[in-house]
């Protein structure tokens, strides 16, 4: 088939590169470059760069709903376009341009998790499963018919990066096998009394109150791992947390128990929380056997104060 593919994020990588085997990708649709540092230094993303490499032609508008680009979109001829973590929306003139329609690779087992943050808010919920859903695009947010599934589980040591790479791979190969059959699959609507929405991650998020649950703590600090990471205060520097356990320990919470041998931190429920992959300002992420051979973090300190 002739495909537009429409993608940003290294999650879209692997189903372009599948697509690129049996398909005839004809133009490929990204988020615009972005400018960086004092040099202005331009940024294309992952897909643009794959796009280029590939010789195929990379459109980066920042609307589809101007008359001058469904025209352009519909002189590509193309049967279908697929679309995986874009970052724009598609209006219903964009939806209508394709013989086949348009078709999504969205990480989540739809209709649980629809929205911006799937991977990272089942972790967070304590979800023992992920997966992808294809789905015919409608103009309601992945609210779509599901054309097929492929069940991930969630592991208890799973991050959100973890997550976030092996439902790219499983995306890839279910969009093909899903193109290989699409004129025989009979679409399922999704069920909306089950729907649940993943809101955007907000980095006021990412701030550990030690209040909170051990278990609902170390879900946070594995779904927001490595980004954009989870962190607290010690004496007025800030320091991500991308591993963690939950030990027995006893203190206020946020009082660190142990800062010599391991780091340690009191939680609620006579819990704790053992740091295992930690990261300094400016430094890089390091194990936390590492940072303690140089650093010390003092016993009966109050985190976040």
């Amino acid at each position: 088939m002739k495909i537009v593919f429409m993608g940003t994020p290294d999650f879209s990588v692997p189903v372009l590169k599948a697509l690129l085997k049996e398909h005839e990708v004809v133009a490929v649709y990204t988020r615009a470059p972005k400018e960086s540092g004092r040099g202005k230094k331009i940024n294309k993303t992952p897909i643009h760069l794959l796009a280029e490499n590939a010789g195929i032609v990379v459109r980066t508008p920042r609307s589809l709903k101007s008359d001058e680009e469904i025209s352009v979109l519909k002189s590509f001829n193309a049967d279908i376009a697929i679309v995986a973590a874009y970052g724009l929306l598609l209006p219903q003139t964009v939806l209508d341009a394709f013989p086949k329609g348009c078709i999504n690779v969205h990480a989540s087992l739809l209709p649980r998790w629809r929205g911006a943050a799937p991977i990272q808010r089942a972790i967070e919920a304590g979800d023992n499963q992920s997966g992808i859903s294809i789905m015919k695009m409608a103009l309601a947010l992945d609210a779509g018919d599901v054309l097929k599934q492929a069940v991930v589980p969630i592991t208890d040591d799973m991050t959100g990066g973890d997550l976030h790479d092996a439902l790219s791979e499983v995306g890839a190969v279910l969009l093909l096998q899903t193109l290989r059959h699409l004129d025989e699959i009979i679409p399922v609507r999704q069920n909306e009394a089950l729907v649940t929405y993943a809101e955007k991650l907000d980095k006021t998020e990412c701030f550990l109150d030690f209040n909170i649950d051990a278990a609902v703590l170390l879900n946070k600090i594995r779904a927001f791992s490595p980004y954009p990471a989870t962190y607290f205060t010690y004496k007025g520097e800030r320091f991500k947390i991308y591993q963690a356990t939950i030990v027995d320990g006893v203190g206020k919470p946020g009082e660190i128990i142990d800062g010599h041998n391991n780091l340690i931190i009191a939680v609620a429920n006579r819990k704790a929380l053992q740091i295992k992959k930690i990261q300094r300002e400016g430094k890089q992420p390091m194990d936390i056997d590492d940072l303690l051979r140089g650093f010390v973090f003092n016993e009966g300190c109050q985190l976040n104060s």
